[in-house]
């Protein structure tokens, strides 16, 4: 049996998720395939979404992977109920803003949901509106998935962006800060600036878990060796670099 799991993101962000699956699975091998030629998904229309989540899934299961996490919020809202129809014996783990944390983390005041536009705009963050909407501003996060994906996620630039998105919300009481796509982890040190006194929220340990709990249901799990990660980009050599400078930026 293959025992490799696969990751699929739009570009480099979801080596975060990959980096907390490490964490809770050190005996794993893991193969992260990034779209970056393709990033940034968000501002595409859903059938272009979901055209490109295909090809990228589907290389990982040429590989013949025993499980997928779609490290996307974007590409998992848009097509990961889709491809679980297809492939039902395939364990597929998606993503989601982490709202109902940060509903229940409130004392009063608001919840920013930062996401792409996409995310924001389909029925899956919808129906978490719903259950846990109350005081929720949602802010689609124009440009900071491109500045992540060029490598300037810690520079001035992705400072002022956050700025220019944020700023309007500093003088209301925020409680707590979704962060709502892969990439933005890797913003949080700009964005917990801007809100000192907010919890910051991702979905990525209960990605991880989710994933973990799937593997152990299905008999799934490696315990035997050290796990290994294998990187790969539809645009090459220099995003896969960029990957590894996220990841080891996350041991910091």
């Amino acid at each position: 049996m293959n025992d490799l799991i696969g990751f699929f993101d739009s570009g480099v962000g979801g080596v975060s998720v990959l980096h907390e699956a490490r964490r809770q699975l050190p005996n794993e091998n893991f193969l992260f395939y990034g779209d970056n030629l393709n990033a940034p998904y968000g501002p595409r229309p859903l059938e272009e979404i979901r055209r490109l989540s295909a090809a990228g899934l589907g290389y990982l299961m040429d590989r013949g992977v025993k499980a997928i996490v779609i490290a996307c919020n974007t590409a998992t809202a848009a097509y990961a109920e889709i491809v679980r129809g297809q492939h039902p014996e395939l364990p597929i783990v998606g993503m989601e803003p982490a709202l109902k944390p940060a509903h229940f983390a409130r004392h009063g005041g608001a919840v920013i949901v930062l996401a792409t536009a996409a995310t924001l705009g389909l029925s899956k963050f919808e129906r978490l509106m719903s259950l846990y909407g109350d005081d929720v501003i949602p802010v689609a996060g124009h440009g900071l998935v491109e500045l992540v994906e060029a490598g300037k996620a810690r520079g001035e630039e992705a400072r002022e962006r956050l700025g220019a998105l944020l700023s309007p919300y500093r003088d209301r009481q925020v409680d707590a800060v979704v962060l709502g796509c892969t990439h933005y982890p890797f913003l949080r040190q700009g964005i917990q600036e801007l809100f000192p006194q907010a919890q910051l929220f991702d979905g990525r340990e209960g990605t991880a878990a989710r994933l973990k709990y799937l593997l152990d249901e299905k008999g799934l799990r490696s315990d035997d060796t050290p796990g290994t990660i294998e990187l790969q980009s539809s645009s090459g050599a220099g995003a896969v670099a960029l990957m590894r400078s996220l990841m080891k930026s996350l041991d910091e």
